[in-house]
This record gives C-alpha cells, structure tokens and sequence, in this order.
C-alpha cells in the first residue's frame, strides 16, 4: 500500500525473580509487528550465569515465521530484548535483522534501535579510524560499536550509554541489555516513543503500550524524552541529564504508525485519530451519503468525520486478511494494481450513494487512485476523499521511509492536479494547525509537512544510512 512505513519496533524485559523471558519477547513483538515486517529477533541471557552467556535468535521473516515453539523454548533467561524492522534501501537480508550483538572485554551487549540519525556518516568515519569493521551500513551498528567503545573506559554500562548518545544526532529509541541490566534511552526531543510497564516483578520496556498489554504488564509511564532508565537487581534508576527543554514528538505515530490502542506520551492514538476527523469534517464539508475509511487506519478518522459531519458511516471494503508480505506479481500492471489483492468494494454499500473516503497520508497516490475508480466501478455516484495529514511535502529524516521529496505527490503538483489525477470530485486534506489540537497540545515534529526540523540536517547528508540498512 502506498504508506509511509516505520522502520522498527523495540522490546526488553527483565525479570528479577529468575523466570524465563522469552515467551514473552515473542508475543511483545507480535504486538508491534505492525512497526516492521522484514525481520525480526531477540537476545537473551542469564543474569545468574557466566558473562557473555548471550543467546540471540534473528532472521529476515515475520515473528510468527522466525520464531515457534521449539526455538523459543531453548532461549533460556530472565533478561532480554527483541526487535522488528521494515526495510527501506537496504533489503530483508538476515545480517541486517537485530537485535545487534557485541562481545567484549567486559562481557556482552545486546541492542535494539527505532530511529534514524543524520550524524552516521561522522560517527562512522570516525569509528573507522579506530580499526572498527562494519557489517551494514545500518545506523544501528554504528550506535552499538561506539557503546562497545566507551564501555571499555567507562566505570559503568550506563556513563558509557551516555557518552555515546551525547554524540548522536537524530531519532532513537534504544533498548540495551547488558550481562546484568536492562536500559531504555529515548532521543531528547522524544521522536521516538518508548514506555515502562511491570508484570509481577518483571520490568518491561517497549515502543508502544500495546506491547505492554500483550505481555500482561502493566503500564507504568512513558520514558521521558532525553532520559535513560537503568532496571537492575537494585531496581529501577532514571538519569535525566540528557534532557533539554525543545521536544519534537514524530505526529506520525498519531497519525498513522502506532498501533490503535496505544497510549503514547499521554495521548490515546484513539483519540487523536477521531479529533482529525472531526477537524476535517469542520474545515471540509460536503454534501454526501455515507463517510468510510480505508482499512485500517483511516476508519477511525472516518468515524471523527462522521460524527462531526451528521453523515452516516459505514464499511465499504472487504480486506483480505490472508495476503501474506509478498504475493506473485508477475508484471507491472499487476503490481501496480496489487491493491485490488487486498481490498474489494461491497457493491451493495456504495451503488448509486455519494460517499466520502478518508485515509490517513497520500505518499504517491497511487492506491488512493485505484480505491476511488474502485468505488466508482461499484456505482458510487460521488467520491469525495478526504486525508486526515496534511499534504506529505518533505523527507523525512527521522526514522519514515520517505528519503526524498522527489517521491512525494504533493511535493510536485497541486491540490487541483491531485484531485484530478486522482479522479476524485473533491479533496481535502488536513489543515497543519489543526495537528496539536488532534495531540492535545504535544510538541510535535511537522518536518515532513512544512520542511521545520526540529533540528540542523547536514548540509548533502541526509541519508547515508538507515536504521535498517
């Protein structure tokens, strides 16, 4: 589908009472599945055991393709992270799964990174000079090498975590399990979310609050943006010098990426989506039948239109839930209508009715077009579409797999040209002031709408490297 894709999703755990945690890896990273399809895995090891006694279990796949009940079942220990990642230029190649490894004089570190940074290319070069050797030309190597670095002159596991993220520039969202600690660092403008939960006496870290559900854990907070949490058998320590006061929260997340019933920074996903909805329904009536959403994640912004609007909602597409991540496509025309693999009209919905279609980004437009000249294929009289973002201008650098504004429709052509192109009788997109509303006031990222980072981009070195590359 024509979306913006996140590139990952992390997971740690740390029981105190000795259990094993595997199991529970497994169904956290089911529960975030959605932040990433190409890979996946975990590490886990023993905090009773012999240093280094790491084991880590990754591979190109979905969970429920890499991991099953045998293999799960032979990783034994309390202590533990997982990952999910989507690809973008680097491939599903299995040596780019993570979560990434590295052994050293003081034992073993395991890491798992949500993000993108924009200062690789210097970390990099400088790591080089060093004697390091990379693998990938990932971001997440770069950050887990320089750990291992000042980890050898560092008194503890967590000055030297501070130390490298004082040099990193960017978006993450890291869990890092060293022989006896598990610690979670969020970037400090908070681009990347990343929550505490507890089950029993087991701490759990993880990029979204339904994760936390999945596993039955409670959840206890939102780790603050520019803060490091250390969970160890002494408990729980928060380290906040990290911190600053500009905050930038990824609107995305809201908006498209997250997973519905998820909180993340004091806002319900939920929530948020219906407030566009309705903020588009105020800001673009229109005289119609019935209001639907594409599945999944523009009916909530559907039902907001609804509601605001007085106009009936209603679903109009069947989607085939049994469509794996790749199919045979075997030409062009095929791939370039593959949406109709996925999704089918109910005639019955739509013949003769004006309807309004809501969904949540236009990246290229080419699903929304074969989504209106479906429904008008059904016999609806009108098609009036609707997006609950604002118009996608600008590449995002920060962790979205959008890396160039030549990609982007509405980056090219306007308003007039994309309701024609996409034969839609009206269009209407969400208005960008409308976005800290829909997010109850959050500080927010708006980058990829109106080019205002929250932060300097080197000048001709946006993006070198990609978390999954």
């Amino acid at each position: 589908m024509d979306k913006p894709k996140e590139e990952c999703g992390v997971f740690g755990i740390f029981d105190l009472n000795g259990a094993d945690v595997a199991h529970s890896i497994y169904y956290g990273l089911m529960a975030l599945q959605h932040r990433g399809q190409e890979a996946c895995g975990m590490a886990v090891s023993n905090t009773q055991g012999p240093v280094g006694n790491c084991q880590c279990l990754k591979d190109a796949g979905l969970v429920s393709e890499v991991f099953h009940e045998k293999n799960v079942k032979e990783i034994r220990g309390n202590l533990g992270v997982g990952h999910v990642r989507y690809s973008t230029t680097g491939g599903s190649r299995p040596e780019n799964a993570q979560p990434l490894v590295i052994s050293y004089i003081k034992g073993t570190l395991a890491l798992a990174h949500n993000g993108n940074l924009v200062n690789t290319a210097d970390l990099k070069w400088e790591l080089v000079q060093n004697g390091a050797v990379f693998h990938t030309t990932a971001d997440s190597e770069v950050i887990a090498f320089y750990l291992a670095k000042e980890r050898v002159h560092a008194k503890t596991i967590q000055k030297a975590v501070l130390a490298t993220a004082r040099k990193l520039i960017g978006a993450y969202a890291l869990v890092i399990m060293s022989p006896k600690k598990l610690m979670g660092l969020r970037d400090p403008f908070g681009l990347k979310p990343l929550c505490l939960g507890k089950r029993g006496n087991a701490y759990v870290l993880a990029s979204e609050s339904c994760a936390l559900t999945a596993t039955g854990a409670t959840f206890i907070r939102d780790i603050e943006p520019g803060e490091l949490v250390t969970i160890s058998a002494e408990g729980i320590e928060s380290d906040d010098s990290l911190q600053q006061e500009k905050c930038a929260h990824c609107i995305f997340e809201y908006i498209y990426f997250a997973r519905l019933d998820s909180c993340i920074d004091g806002v319900s996903v939920y929530d948020a989506r219906i407030a566009a909805g309705k903020a588009l329904a105020e800001s673009h009536p229109v005289a119609a039948d019935l209001v639907t959403g594409v599945p999944e994640s523009g009916l909530p912004a559907a039902k907001g239109y609804a509601e605001a609007s007085g106009i009936p909602f209603g679903f109009v597409f069947y989607k085939n839930s049994y469509i794996g991540r790749t199919f045979i496509k075997p030409s062009q025309e095929e791939r370039e209508n593959s949406v109709h693999m996925k999704l089918s009209v109910l005639q019955a919905a739509v013949a003769g009715k004006r309807i309004v279609l809501i969904d949540d980004s236009i990246v290229r437009g080419t699903t929304m077009k074969h989504l209106v000249q479906m429904l008008k294929d059904a016999g609806a009289r009108e098609v009036h579409v609707r997006i609950s973002s604002p118009p996608f201008r600008h590449p995002c650098y920060f962790g979205t797999d959008v890396s160039s504004g030549e990609e982007l429709i509405a980056n090219h052509y306007s308003l007039e040209d994309i309701r024609q192109m996409l034969d839609a009788d009206s269009l209407g997109y969400l208005d960008i002031h409308a976005l800290s509303e829909m997010v109850k006031g959050l500080p927010i990222c708006t980058g990829c709408f109106d080019g205002n980072y929250p932060m300097e981009i080197p000048e001709g070195n946006p993006f070198p490297f990609r978390c999954g590359d």
